[in-house]
């Protein structure tokens, strides 16, 4: 296999952002007097846009109230809330080294353009990926919209590109995309759920994505 590019997903991958997030979207039910979804509903939906979130988790609920949740949410994620988020152990030797290696890397993410941007500033990564596609300037996971842009604009084929994600999402627009993809099961969704739809593999760090590389992709 000979890869040229690599997307990452960045919630639950290389973020450690899972108790940030789940706070914030229980925050968001909270200030509108709603029940709040508990962690594991929660943490279910981390990976898509926050509009598709919202219609997954309050179904019954009309577009203007899932308006408010999402505006609720990212008042808390970009201004309020204390949670820390950090990045996973190797994130940095990792994208460093493949860095050296030539690889063109990117991001595809659920998180908004301002959410995104914020992590990226605080961790100094924005140096080491050539392009970045959120949720809200196309559109969500499992769509493939993402990984078509930034092939696109990379001009990389399918068969060039390797997707890495924590969720099923990720994998299953990877699949729609006609791209292969890495799963780490470090993150939301489960290994038996991830190997359903049939990574490459199903590394358990950072480090193990590194060496997976090294050994594969020539």
């Amino acid at each position: 296999m000979s890869f040229e590019l690599i997307v990452f997903d960045w919630d639950g991958t290389l973020m450690d952002s899972e108790a940030r997030i789940v706070a914030c979207l229980q925050a968001a039910f909270a200030d509108l007097g709603l029940a709040e979804p508990t962690r594991e509903v929660a943490r279910d939906i981390i990976g898509l846009g926050l509009e598709e979130a919202m219609e997954r988790l309050l179904p019954s609920g009309d577009a203007a109230l899932r308006a408010e949740l999402v505006v609720g949410y990212r008042r808390h994620f970009l201004v309020s809330d204390p949670t820390p988020s950090v990045l996973f152990p190797g994130a940095l030797e990792m994208l460093d080294w493949m860095t050296g290696q030539g690889y063109r890397l990117a991001v595809a993410t659920g998180k908004s353009r301002q959410g995104l941007d914020k992590s990226l500033a605080e961790t100094g990564l924005g140096r080491v990926f050539h392009a970045t596609r959120c949720a809200d300037e196309t559109l969500s996971k499992p769509n493939p919209r993402m990984l078509f842009e930034l092939m696109d604009e990379l001009g990389a084929h399918p068969d060039e590109t390797l997707m890495v994600g924590d969720t099923e999402y990720d994998l299953q627009m990877a699949s729609n995309a006609g791209v292969r993809s890495l799963a780490v099961s470090y993150g939301v969704h489960s290994p038996g759920r991830l190997l359903t739809h049939e990574p490459l593999a199903c590394l358990d760090s950072l480090r193990a994505i590194q060496d997976w590389l090294a050994e594969h992709s020539g």
